[in-house]
């Protein structure tokens, strides 16, 4: 009997196990997953031996320079600005404004979900009353005029303004896990033993909601950083001096530059649809996971 119950346990595979098993069926969300990695591992290191200051200096004598003239090998914007380093700095602002913004709205959002599904009841009703007001907001409208009319607007403040909005599909998701969960056997043993709800909540039904928490997350951050990079291309988003992936795509409004000078803003546009496709792929084939492993389960 024990030794049967051994193997089943041997048998079972774990979280990160059936994670593994998914990618390497699917070449393509392998193939992303490494080239996601190998990008921002490069982007950050290359921009960080880059100095800011000299990287957005004007020189109006390199303006609109073509791909290898005078050594820029993606050209120079309208400025005069080397095109490869504005687009790494540029990419660099805007995956850690996309992250940034991830972490906290996720952080909030299984919070708020977590509580609200967990307890159920008036709290539920109450909390939910909350996230239905917030989600009829117009959250863009909103975001455009805070960004016009905050003095000393900067990135944080952008980061601040994206998470007060970004949480609450999350917290929906969550909520309705958290409530499924809540009614189950192992919960109610635990609330009989007197376990305290807190470590209820973070002990045992947290781990039971990390594979659809990791897939929101990862798609979350490839949503986030394609609304940074929206607003910033309509001039609500970082302010001008600071380059991201939208202010450079931004340069393609001028029909002069769509048409004749494709390199200003061409690798931006290429980078960020190859970017948010290959965090899509991985969210693909991490739900597919998720989903292997409720079976299981």
């Amino acid at each position: 009997m024990t030794n049967s119950k051994e193997k089943d346990a041997v048998k079972t595979p774990s979280n990160a196990q059936v994670i593994w098993q998914e990618f390497k069926h699917d070449r393509v969300a392998m193939f992303s997953l490494i080239f996601t990695i190998v990008l921002i591992l490069v982007i950050f290191i290359y921009a960080a031996t880059l100095n800011l200051e000299k990287v957005t200096n004007v020189n109006i004598f390199a303006q609109y320079d073509r791909p290898g003239q005078d050594g820029f090998i993606l050209g120079a914007d309208e400025g005069g600005r080397d095109g490869l380093k504005m687009l790494v700095v540029g990419a660099r602002n805007s995956i850690t404004i996309g992250f940034a913004v991830t972490i906290i709205s996720s952080l909030f959002g299984i919070v708020y979900g977590m509580i609200s599904g967990f307890y159920g009841g008036w709290l539920d009703n109450g909390m939910m009353r909350i996230y239905d007001f917030i989600n009829i907001l117009p959250e863009i409208m909103i975001i455009i005029v805070l960004v016009t009319i905050i003095p000393k607007y900067n990135a944080w403040n952008f980061i601040v303004i994206m998470s007060c909005f970004m949480w609450l599909s999350t917290a929906r998701l969550i909520r309705s896990k958290a409530l499924s969960e809540s009614k189950k056997d192992y919960v109610a043993a635990s609330r009989t033993s007197g376990t305290n709800d807190f470590v209820i909540l973070f002990r045992e039904v947290l781990p039971n909601l990390s594979s659809i928490i990791i897939v929101d997350t990862t798609l979350s951050f490839a949503g986030n950083i394609g609304i940074e990079t929206g607003l910033s291309f309509l001039g609500f988003g970082l302010p001008e001096s600071t380059p991201s992936l939208g202010t450079l795509i931004s340069y393609a409004q001028d029909p002069d530059v769509i048409g004749s000078k494709p390199w200003v803003w061409l690798p931006a546009a290429i980078l960020i649809l190859a970017l948010t496709l290959s965090i899509s792929y991985i969210g693909q084939a991490l739900r597919r996971a998720g989903d292997a492993q409720q079976r299981r389960g």
